[in-house]
Order: structure tokens, then sequence, then C-alpha cells
């Protein structure tokens, strides 16, 4: 047995405690979702400025 492995909880601060994971995590998912929508907006910024460069040249 590990040593620190705690015993599963019982009722409903075992309840308390999922949803307070739940949370956490959706918070963490939706921040790395926002990252990647910045990056990809600003990969097509720069690729759109790119293109528009070299149809200038």
């Amino acid at each position: 047995m590990q040593p620190n492995h705690r015993p599963p909880r019982a009722g409903r601060k075992r309840l308390t405690t999922l949803r307070q994971w739940i949370t956490r995590r959706r918070r963490i998912a939706l921040g790395h979702m926002l990252r990647g929508a910045c990056y990809g907006i600003g990969t097509g910024v720069i690729g759109l400025a790119f293109g528009w460069l070299e149809s200038r040249m």
C-alpha cells in the first residue's frame, strides 16, 4: 500500500471533493482552449501578413 494513498471518502464530503476536482479541471481546460485559440489567431494573422507581403513583391 502506498503511504500517501488515502482511503476513499464517504457521503457528502466525497461529493464535495469530486465537485471541487471537476471545477479545477474545467478551469484548466478552458485556459488551455483560450491559449490555443490565441495562438491560432496569431498564427493566422502572421500567415495572412506574409501572404499579403509576398503578393506585393
